[in-house]
């Protein structure tokens, strides 16, 4: 089960769930959950996606695929798994499976990484007027990201 400690309605569930757990005695594990990002997070991520890739010349899915998760962020997002045959495969995590650390970190690493390395500014969240802009070029260069 899943609490909101926020919640005082969840939290008295809680102390009812471990009473009656510990009146048992069984072993439970106890975990912290993250919240997965955010669509605002989201939005934001696909925006200056959107914005790299008109400005490098590259597609939206190349910029997010060979720039975002490989090139900034392998550690994040890639894994290595067995497939049904038993050989160890690579693959990439959706950024929908992140919590809204790991996406922080990973647009972070991107920023950086696009500004000193590929030489494009990448706006921060508030930069609000930037954010217009990046959508105004990416609706003008939509024909080739």
């Amino acid at each position: 089960m899943t609490y909101n400690l926020k919640n005082p309605y969840e939290v008295k569930e809680l102390y009812k769930s471990l009473e009656h757990l510990v009146e048992k005695g069984v072993t439970i594990e106890l975990k912290r959950k993250s919240p997965l990002r955010s669509l605002k997070q989201n939005s934001y991520l696909h925006l200056i996606l959107g914005f790299f890739a008109s400005e490098y010349g590259i597609s939206l899915e190349e910029a997010k695929v060979d720039f975002f998760k490989r090139e900034c962020n392998r550690e994040i997002f890639e894994r290595e798994v067995y497939n049904k045959s038993g050989k160890r495969v690579r693959c990439l995590r959706s950024t929908a499976e992140l919590t809204t650390a790991e996406l922080t970190l990973a647009i972070d690493r991107f920023r950086n990484y696009s500004s000193a390395v590929a030489g494009i500014y990448l706006p921060a969240p508030n930069e609000e007027q930037f954010l217009a802009f990046c959508a105004q070029e990416i609706e003008k260069n939509k024909e080739y990201v």
